[in-house]
């Protein structure tokens, strides 16, 4: 038998192409987005090599696209959209309105036909999640004020493309009966059928889905088996977006996005996540560069004023009317200029109405082109954009928090606890009982919520940041506690704590002996590896009898 297939051919093409590439974007300090993209550019058809076969590019897309949109049902939160909901929902809704307008009116300058332009429109008014995230991440400012409206706004924008994915097909059947002459009923019956078939399916999955699905998934924890956990929730993703497309005839997009966000209204919402990430990354990566096959080089020459108009609309225009929303909203400047450049670039929601309108007949190729165009040139762009409008404003309120833990901290000898997940609770819980002072640095949201809830200190941010290490008196502190599970990561941990203060005694957690050896090469005091642990006290135990 041959040494690979197409398709074999496809998967190893695209995956070591687009880690190259985006690897080359990391060390430029741009989003892997672009790196992805290119990489599909030099796989595609319109560029000489290696071609990849675009027929199954697209297949393994649509499980990229499936895949995108049961992460973003697992990360949807209802209570994050109504703590901003005032300004997200009008917010969005307008600028989305006004970048669809702007879009219509490009299209109507290039003589494409209105469905046309409303696709067109839609594509450039929507932020990518990935591109977005990565930016408030960057600057410490998910958990801000300005970084929920803008997380909020991103929600909205979401869920009107999650509704136009749904009503596209059916308006493209009615505008093909209105050119064959199907009269009224011919226009009507579509979009009622459409609606009809959705209400039907998100009926049945607020009925049925809420309670036949966490009980599956809890059955198959009670099981113990990791493996089989794992295979649920992709069984779930996916078996949901095909019954969807099959018995309801909606988009797999919509039935990925309910099937997360069911799931994610469950306590394994976290565990299922992070179960499925990294097929959720690999599938993800595969679409990205399946997008990128698409794309024609030849429109950076051959249309440069379109390109140019259409890169305005989106860095320009979207960012105009955001800011200018939210200042009507009485919002402070930092949060309007935050929210703005955060919005000045699109992504996979994009990627996903330019191809379901090509392939529906209602957006010409050009078109998708200027696109997927304006969307590398602005990804491109907005690292740079973000940097220089929030360099300046990125500290000041986490140095509000930064200045509550400093007063709240001993002057000197405290304890430094990296981590509250499951170790560090119980590490915790032990320094609370001693009286023994400690702080908390912690990077996800939520631990930090529960932490501060427990009445704790605590410094948000990735540890192996020097100014989180300083915000929690580093170089006061006597001890550093390093209770992430990666040992890895630890290490790097250590480095950093070592170089503010040299004295510091550090304890590491180590999960296999590799780590060990890795921690103790790098001249960490104490390692503690959990299995070592649990052996040494079933044989004391054992002593004892």
């Amino acid at each position: 038998m041959p040494h690979h297939t197409p398709l074999i051919g496809t998967i190893v093409a695209g995956l070591v192409v687009a880690f190259i590439m985006g690897a080359i974007a990391h060390r430029l300090k741009l989003s892997p987005l672009v790196g992805y993209l290119v990489a599909g550019i030099m796989v595609g058809p319109f560029t000489p090599g290696f071609v990849a076969d675009a027929g199954l590019a697209n297949e393994l897309a649509e499980i990229g696209v499936i895949l995108l949109m049961f992460g973003v049902g697992l990360h949807f939160s209802l209570k994050d959209l109504l703590s901003v909901k005032n300004i997200a929902v009008p917010g969005a809704l307008v600028q989305i309105a006004v970048a669809t307008l702007l879009g219509m009116g490009l299209s109507h300058l290039m003589g494409w036909p209105l469905m046309g332009g409303i696709v067109f429109g839609l594509a450039l008014s929507v932020a990518s999640t990935v591109v977005l995230l990565r930016a408030l991440q960057g600057g410490d400012l998910v958990e801000t004020r300005r970084g929920r409206v803008a997380v909020g706004w991103l929600i909205v924008e979401d869920l009107v493309m999650v509704l136009a994915l749904v009503l596209l097909p059916a308006l493209a059947n009615v505008i093909n009966s209105a050119d064959a002459g199907g009269g009224a009923g011919a226009l009507i019956a579509p979009l009622v059928g459409t609606l009809l078939k959705v209400a039907g399916f998100v009926a049945l999955m607020l009925v049925v889905g809420r309670r036949v699905i966490p009980w599956a998934l809890h059955w198959v924890v009670h099981t113990g088996s990791r493996e089989l956990f794992r295979l649920a929730v992709l069984a779930i993703a996916l078996g949901v977006a095909f019954g969807a497309a099959y018995a309801f005839d909606v988009s797999f997009a919509l039935g990925a996005f309910f099937a997360g966000m069911i799931l994610g209204e469950t306590p394994l919402s976290r565990r299922a996540t992070e179960e499925t990430l990294p097929l959720r990354d690999a599938f993800a990566v595969l679409f990205f560069v399946s997008v990128g096959m698409l794309f024609n080089p030849a429109v950076l020459w051959e249309q440069p004023l379109p390109l140019l108009a259409t890169v305005a609309i989106i860095v320009v225009g979207k960012s105009i009317a955001a800011y200018a929303i939210v200042r009507l909203f009485r919002y402070p400047n930092d949060t309007a200029l935050t929210i703005a450049v955060s919005l000045a670039q699109i992504g996979e929601f994009s990627f996903i109405l330019a191809s379901l309108g090509t392939g529906l007949g209602v957006l010409p190729a050009d078109a998708r082109d200027l696109i997927l165009a304006g969307a590398i040139v602005s990804i491109f762009l907005n690292p740079i954009l973000f940097s220089l409008v929030v360099r300046d404003r990125k500290q000041e309120e986490v140095d509000d928090e930064a200045a509550r833990v400093a007063a709240a901290r001993p002057a000197v000898g405290h304890i430094i606890l990296i981590g509250y997940g499951r170790v560090g609770k119980l590490i915790a819980l032990g320094l609370t009982r001693r009286d023994i002072p400690f702080i908390v640095i912690e990077d996800d949201p939520e631990k930090a919520d529960e932490a501060q809830e427990a009445g704790l200190s605590v410094v948000r941010g990735n540890a192996l940041e020097d100014r989180h290490l300083n915000a929690a008196g580093v170089t006061k502190a006597r001890r550093l506690l390093i209770a992430v599970p990666e040992g890895f990561e630890g290490g790097a941990i250590h480095e950093h704590a070592r170089h503010l203060n040299p004295d510091l005694d550090v304890v590491a957690r180590a999960h296999s002996d590799a780590e060990v050896d890795y921690l103790q090469g790098l001249g960490v005091p104490h390692v503690v590896m959990g299995e070592r642990e649990l052996a040494n006290r079933m044989l004391a135990l054992c002593g004892a009898a």
